[in-house]
């Protein structure tokens, strides 16, 4: 049976736009479902709607397949339904400064809150020191030293006037209080007193004893007196400016009396203040700061930062739902937050208002999104993440602390309790990689998103798709299409998806033509874009990107590349091989040889033995050796030994989309059979000789078009491709001009037998009843030129042996 060509209408199923019901994509309305993604769509409603801990979710799709925006998309609307969470701020703790406290408030007061508590600081470094500095408050603190003077003098009195009674004087001397004997008026120098009697002498030593013991003892309560002194002052201090304080912070109780925890707060910054009144003192005492400091963002005095308050997150009144975060760039610190450092003195010193949030806090009660590759190229951040996950609190730790590696004292904010959503984006290798390397990934994203690349070729689908491209247009702000250029973005989408019964759903792709199209259409001063505007945007593209391509045909053009498209060659098969250079594929022909001696039955793969060939390639070698065997070796072993090589070729091959056009080198050379090298041929093939399907048919079929047609097309030229790729075919247009015309043939193969008749001319042959093969086809010649090798090989061997016994 005569084995025909493809016609035209298959080699490219063009869409057709009088299907469209529209003259331009702005009478369409944006698809209320998306474009193929049921399954991605059911998996993003199950996972935000389960709230259960572990139930977060990884969308694993390529690059650029509008994942983010569908994720995103889904998780707003929820958002918008949820309560907002709660404000948290650090606060001080006057026990454990290094141990701040973390505060909840309810949503919008955390930032009246940090307001309020900075006006009050404000309003207390005036109000202390001006009631300290008021008239009645000097005069009950002069009062208090009048009384603590007039102890002491009284005590001092009585003393001195016991002392004058007995002629004995108390006097003050550099080293403290002193009694001596004083007569006439005068004290008495030693030899003076050396001269009195000695009765009186000892009267008055033991005078002077008995005043002396009471000297010291009034001498032991002054410490006393003047510690009480202070502590009245203290306590007076201390009343004076609870005085001050209490009635400001008093607004503020009456203000935040539901929130528990600014009541504690608040109480404990009365204490201190009562506590550190001298500080305010201190500070009014001091010359007003510079206004250049000021207008540069000098922080405020150290001794007034503790009553600050660091607000961590704040929902301003005019947000509503949860919160949505996108970490673009997911360090360790950016994700959990740190504790920054400012150099003072020489030295860096910290508080806790220099604890600054991380995206978790900013997500705390929402969702957070992240690039899991961005996550897993930063240090120490994936399992840092992993781990604030699982115990469900975010910790502010530097990787030093976290690791042991840091023993100095830092400060150990308290943990703030974690309720977020984190949703991963990435590709499913990196998905599938994660799965089975790490044993905790799966305990914590349970939700697999599965991104859907391409959707059924349906009239349904099809119009669908006119809508998501009407919708792409609408949210890039591009000119409207009319229905003869969606219908050739739709023909573009099913060359991506490389199958003719496919549509391809990558949005960055789709979006990057279109607004190319909105370009060349703005440049072209028309108001919609028209088929003339996409079909630029496509060659504009493709021309970019093909200069190695073009290197590439102009080789082969010269001569410099072997390739022949005329004539037959034994031995000799133009085989098919894709290029993939960045994101610009195209197909290369490559000649492939093979040769034939007496041997063992090996087939030899060159390419494997000089460590070129892939281990796909290596595999499909292997294979015809297999083929061979299974359809030549049943009756004898194969006395053959065979060599296959890719001609001209300098890097590495693999694959196994050339096994079928190397076997038919093989049988051409076992044969003698010349192959037509107007041919060139792509399939893969299995051990009993069918031809399987491989990738990038397209691109392989327009390869060799362009190496035939720099060299005219002659009519008999064609690429024979396997029949179960036929549904691939999406052929640009000056292909299928070609087929039409009769210039050029794609033939659908198959079997290798069918390969084989068309590229020598030659019928292929089945076994009769006897078992044999026709004497005159490509299996019988192939029959005969095997037992020709076996006969040598045994009459070798008969001969060795002979000369052996002699």
């Amino acid at each position: 049976m005569e084995l025909k060509p493809v016609s035209a209408e298959i080699l490219c199923r063009r869409t057709d736009p009088t299907v469209f019901a529209f003259k331009s994509t702005t009478e369409l309305a944006e698809p209320h479902a998306w474009l193929g993604q049921s399954r991605a769509v059911e998996a993003v409603r199950f996972g935000i709607g389960m709230k259960r801990a572990g139930f977060n979710l990884f969308a694993l799709g390529p690059s650029g397949s509008g994942k983010h925006r569908l994720v995103r998309k889904f998780i707003e609307e929820q958002a918008a339904t949820e309560p907002k969470p709660d404000d948290w701020c650090y606060i001080q703790n006057f026990a454990e400064p290094y141990k701040p406290f973390a505060l909840s408030l309810p949503p919008g007061r955390g930032l009246p809150f940090q307001k309020d508590m900075h006006q009050l600081i404000e309003e207390l470094k005036t109000t202390i020191p001006a009631i300290f500095e008021s008239d009645d408050t000097r005069s009950r603190f002069e009062t208090l030293g009048e009384e603590f003077n007039e102890r002491s003098e009284k005590a001092f009195g009585a003393l001195q006037e016991k002392a004058q009674a007995k002629s004995i004087a108390l006097i003050r001397t550099p080293v403290g209080m002193a009694l001596a004997p004083v007569r006439n008026g005068e004290v008495l120098d030693p030899e003076a007193f050396q001269k009195l009697p000695e009765a009186e002498q000892k009267q008055v030593q033991a005078d002077i004893s008995v005043l002396q013991d009471e000297l010291q003892a009034i001498l032991r309560e002054v410490p006393r007196w003047g510690k009480e002194h202070r502590e009245r002052l203290r306590k007076l201090g201390q009343e004076i400016t609870l005085f001050a304080v209490s009635h400001l912070i008093g607004e503020l109780r009456q203000k935040y009396q539901d929130i528990p925890g600014v009541i504690t707060h608040l109480d404990a910054v009365e204490q201190d203040i009562v506590e550190h009144a001298n500080d305010f003192m201190a500070a009014s005492q001091e010359n007003q700061p510079d206004i250049t400091a000021q207008q540069e963002g000098a922080r405020p005095a150290p001794s007034f930062q503790r009553y600050e308050v660091n607000l961590l997150r704040d929902h301003a009144a005019d947000q509503t739902g949860a919160p949505v975060i996108y970490e673009n760039h997911p360090t360790h610190g950016n994700l959990l937050g740190r504790v920054e450092y400012v150099a003072q003195f020489g030295a860096l010193i910290t508080d806790f208002t220099l604890i600054k949030p991380g995206a978790l806090h900013r997500a705390n009660g929402g969702y957070l999104i992240l690039d899991a590759l961005k996550v897993l190229m930063q240090p120490f951040a994936w399992e840092e993440l992993k781990r604030t996950i699982k115990a469900q609190e975010i910790r502010i730790e530097s990787p030093g602390q976290s690791m042991g590696l840091i023993s100095t004292v830092s400060l150990e904010p308290e943990p703030i309790p974690l309720n977020v959503k984190v949703i991963l984006l990435g590709d499913r290798r990196l998905y599938y990689m994660l799965a089975a390397m790490d044993p905790e990934f799966p305990e914590i994203f349970k939700v697999a998103v599965d991104i859907e690349e391409h959707v059924d070729r349906t009239p349904e689908t099809t119009n669908l798709f006119a809508q998501f491209v009407a919708g792409i247009a609408n949210r890039e702000s591009l000119k409207p299409l009319d229905a003869g250029a969606v219908a050739r973005v739709v023909d573009h989408a099913v060359r991506l998806a490389g199958d003719a019964e496919k549509i391809s759903c990558h949005t960055e792709s789709i979006t990057d033509i279109l607004c190319e199209a909105d370009y060349w259409a703005g440049k072209a001063d028309h108001t919609v874009v028209t088929t003339e505007d996409i079909q630029h945007s496509i060659d504009a593209q493709i021309h970019r990107a093909d200069r190695i391509r073009e290197r590439t045909q102009e080789a082969i053009r010269r001569g410099t590349i072997l390739i022949d498209t005329k004539g037959a060659r034994t031995g000799q098969v133009n085989g098919l091989s894709v290029l993939q250079i960045g994101g610009f594929a195209f197909g290369q022909p490559s000649r492939i040889t093979a040769s034939v001696q007496l041997g063992k039955g090996d087939v030899i793969d060159i390419e494997r033995q000089v460590e070129l060939g892939g281990p796909l390639h290596s595999k499909g070698v292997l294979i015809l050796a297999g083929f061979l065997g299974q359809r030549f070796g049943l009756k004898r072993p194969l006395a053959l030994k065979a060599s296959l090589v890719f001609e001209q070729s300098y890097g590495g091959v693999d694959g196994d989309s050339a096994s079928s056009a190397e076997l038919y080198a093989l049988l051409s050379a076992l044969a003698e059979a010349p192959v037509k090298q107007s041919f060139a041929v792509t399939g893969s093939v299995n051990q009993h000789g069918q031809v399987q399907a491989i990738g990038g048919v397209n691109e392989k079929i327009e390869g060799f078009f362009d190496v035939c047609r720099q060299g005219n097309l002659t009519g008999d030229q064609g690429v024979l491709i396997p029949a179960s790729n036929v549904k691939h075919l999406m052929l640009r247009h000056d292909v299928v001009e070609a087929a039409e015309a009769g210039k050029f043939r794609v033939y659908p193969v198959a079997t290798i037998d069918e390969g084989i008749e068309l590229l020598t001319g030659i019928a292929a042959g089945e076994r009769d009843k006897s078992g044999e093969y026709p004497a005159d086809s490509i299996n019988g010649r192939i029959e005969k030129k095997l037992e020709a090798l076996s006969d040598v090989i045994r009459k070798f061997s008969a001969k060795a042996d002979t000369e052996t016994d002699k």
